[in-house]
């Protein structure tokens, strides 16, 4: 029988290579070992960057990630990976959000999951996107409502 960390290509990699363009394909998961409850699971990347598509310049912030997995979860070198794929990927804050949220729900049809991005300010003004996601089952669906509703748009840490 095969172990888990066997399937995982990034993780056990002795050279890691780094994309510098959008690279959904370096995503991995593995198998939620606790299907049987429901727990939060959360990711911050502090270091986040991608360009803004208008100027060249980067953009910098820290992405949230909150989900309560279903089946499969990313694996977290995998999603590193992934997120610097956008070092060189012009994109507005609001698409980074959503590109990453629909990639993750893609991979890994969690029961709900949320992307919060905490862009840091250029010219003055911060931008804090959220896109969020919930399967087809009621509590889940009143998860995102309530969260979308009560928004924290303080910038710090949302969990």
């Amino acid at each position: 029988m095969k172990k888990r960390e066997d399937e995982l290509k990034s993780l056990g990699a002795k050279h890691t290579e780094y994309k510098y363009e959008y690279a959904p394909e370096l995503l991995e998961t593995f198998q939620n070992q606790h299907q049987d409850n429901d727990y939060w699971v959360t990711l911050n990347a502090d270091e986040f960057s991608s360009l803004c598509p208008i100027t060249n310049q980067p953009d910098f912030g820290t992405l949230i990630i909150n989900y309560i997995p279903n089946v499969n979860m990313v694996e977290s070198k995998s999603l590193k990976l992934y997120l610097f794929s956008f070092l060189n990927s012009g994109e507005f804050h609001e698409d980074v959000v959503n590109k990453i949220g629909k990639d993750l729900v893609k991979l890994m049809n969690p029961k709900y999951l949320e992307v919060v991005g905490l862009f840091y300010p250029r010219g003055n003004i911060s931008i804090h996107p959220t896109y969020s996601y919930s399967n087809d089952e009621e509590k889940y669906k009143e998860i995102e409502k309530h969260r979308f509703i009560n928004r924290n748009i303080n910038p710090q840490r949302v969990g």
